[in-house]
């Protein structure tokens, strides 16, 4: 079981870094939750692939930097529809 939650904490990290994707987006990917892409590589990752870690957190911090404007946009677009 721990290998395969390991290898998973890889895979999430690199489809991260590769897509730019958002944690919301990787877990719809993968079909798991939010809560457990979080945890596979924000703490679990950090000690299998510091490398991986660290391209995975440039781009999460992209993300969180970027997360208001995404809303406000859905929101525009959400209210424009009606």
């Amino acid at each position: 079981m721990k290998g395969i939650v390991e290898e998973r904490a890889v895979e999430l990290g690199s489809y991260i870094v590769e897509n730019q994707a958002t944690v919301r987006a990787a877990a719809k990917k993968f079909g798991i939750s939010k809560s457990t892409v979080h945890m596979d590589v924000s703490q679990r990752l950090r000690g299998i692939h510091p490398q991986l870690y660290a391209q995975v957190r440039e781009v999460l911090d992209v993300n969180k930097a970027q997360r208001h404007i995404r809303g406000g946009l859905a929101t525009r677009e959400k209210y424009r529809m009606e």
